[in-house]
């Protein structure tokens, strides 16, 4: 009884922290929420497995497209439907991310909002400087316009990768961005479509992820007084050998 409820509460915390952070990120470009659930597993060991402990796990995220912002910023921009921007890591390697805030770096590099180089047909995108113009279009060609250049010259310097995988194929690292739970980059697909000037937002709902945080601490209650219930009946059972 007493390791069921310190288990139960024990989970609980980390179900918290997994609604808590999503609540964290109901405004974070591109977030897709978490989802979390628990579930009874056997304690395996000497003699039949009667016991039972509690586990949380995060089977898989929401996908669902979050709302979209209109910024009419000439880098940002959001994927339509499914599909993923494809960046570098800090490690080198390639992953996933729905956050089209884009920026260019001081050596022309290409980035996303939090500073990973974004991957084009070829590598790293990166762009001659100096330009006066950028323009992404709906599937991802890149064409600029350089300085002191005229209004209608725009000369193509690149494609974003898009890349639309399976779900199930899909985890998430603790840096945010997604990748392939093989380790291998995702093909490209030319069917993926973006929408210039806007952004996604997450997808988290505030209000449920509230009350799933008031329902987690009430649990969490409810297992507190088990573990006290727990310890007032080995007391009591202590008393009564005293007493024989």
């Amino acid at each position: 009884m007493l390791y069921i409820a310190a288990s139960g509460a024990k989970q609980d915390l980390l179900a918290t922290g997994v609604r808590a952070n999503n609540l964290a990120n109901a405004q974070t470009t591109g977030f897709k929420a978490q989802l979390e659930q628990a579930r009874a597993m056997p304690a395996f060991g000497e003699g039949l497995p009667t016991r039972v402990f509690a586990m949380t796990e995060s089977p898989s995220h929401k996908y669902e497209s979050g709302a979209m912002i209109k910024t009419g910023r000439e880098l940002d921009v959001a994927i339509q439907g499914r599909g993923w921007l494809s960046v570098q890591d800090a490690q080198g390697n390639e992953a996933y991310t729905r956050a089209g805030n884009l920026q260019v770096g001081a050596d022309g590099l290409l980035e996303d909002g939090h500073g990973n180089l974004v991957i084009g047909d070829g590598g790293p995108i990166a762009l001659p400087l100096p330009l006066s113009k950028i323009d992404i279009a709906a599937d991802g060609t890149l064409s600029i316009r350089p300085q002191g250049a005229p209004v209608e010259v725009l000369a193509e310097v690149g494609q974003l990768k898009l890349v639309n995988p399976e779900l199930s194929q899909m985890e998430k690292g603790s840096d945010g961005l997604f990748r392939l739970k093989d380790g291998t980059p995702a093909a490209q697909d030319i069917n993926v479509r973006l929408s210039n000037g806007m952004l996604e937002g997450s997808n988290v709902n505030p209000i449920e992820e509230m009350v799933s945080m008031i329902e987690l601490q009430r649990h969490y209650e409810l297992q507190v007084k088990m573990m006290k219930k727990a310890d007032e009946l080995d007391m009591r059972g202590n008393m009564l050998l005293r007493i024989i």
